[in-house]
């Protein structure tokens, strides 16, 4: 996949995030905020018996690369356990959004996995 089309997946995240919405019966809850940007989220996420995620979801603004990746951090967790949650690190969630993030950007994009990580803590 070149860069081009991964920018537009990125934009197809944004305008329609997969995941968006509060869970009405959630385990954990974070909130991440990016104070240089004004971007704020809530990931929500729901363990079944076994410790897998059984739902997450997040809420909140942010910029298309925040919101991209939030929308595709929550659909790569789903069914995990929270040692593969353990695993996952910033390289996964720059691999998912497929191009390079600017110095200035990586707090977007690491907005969601910043409060996962905060969650299985």
């Amino acid at each position: 996949m070149n860069e081009e089309i991964y920018k537009q997946n990125i934009l197809d995240h944004y305008k329609h995030p997969h995941n968006k919405g509060v869970l009405a019966d959630f385990d954990t809850q974070k909130r991440g905020r990016n104070a240089s940007c004004g971007d704020d989220l809530t990931l929500y996420i729901k363990f079944d018996k076994e410790h897998k995620v059984r739902d997450v979801a997040f809420e909140g603004e942010g910029c298309a690369i925040s919101t991209a990746a939030a929308s595709m951090l929550t659909d790569a967790i789903k069914g995990k356990t929270t040692k593969e949650l353990a695993l996952l690190s910033p390289g996964d969630v720059y691999n998912m959004l497929g191009i390079t993030i600017s110095p200035g950007r990586v707090n977007c994009a690491l907005l969601a996995y910043k409060a996962l990580s905060d969650s299985i803590k």
